[in-house]
């Protein structure tokens, strides 16, 4: 079992996928794995049993589909598994409505790019913690 988080990262703009992931994987130990900009992919991708993944990090807006149906459509196969929103388009409803789906934290791109990766961090720490062995 590795310290590493795999993150899958669902984002229409290539520019902010790569420098998310970059700076994920620069800040903690989160290994982006794969990432795509439709709804449509990010399903197929999900519903590969080859594909594993810690933590999914998806826009609302999306080239095509959007992100509350995905996160309304993913099956954690695993506990530990998380899900991430991480949208321009964040208030009050938006995080009711992704409380209600079960989404585990919700991030504003333009103000809370640190508070994404603090979570990111804590979520590493915490991993880390319960892959240790056992000290007898």
């Amino acid at each position: 079992m590795s310290a590493t988080l795999c993150a899958f990262v669902v984002e229409d703009n290539a520019t902010i996928r790569e420098n998310l992931a970059s700076a994920l994987e620069e800040l903690t130990c989160v290994r982006v794995v794969g990432s795509c900009g439709t709804e449509e992919e990010a399903l197929a991708w999900l519903a590969s049993p080859e594909h594993l993944w810690d933590l999914i990090i998806v826009d609302l807006f999306l080239k095509k589909g959007n992100g509350m149906g995905l996160v309304q459509r993913i099956a954690r196969q695993r506990p530990g598994q998380r899900v991430v929103v991480f949208s321009n388009y964040v208030n009050a409803s938006v995080r009711k409505r992704c409380a209600q789906l079960g989404v585990d934290a919700v991030f504003d791109k333009s103000t809370e790019i640190d508070a994404l990766v603090d979570y990111c961090a804590r979520r590493c720490a915490q991993h880390a913690a319960t892959i240790q062995p056992a000290q007898a």
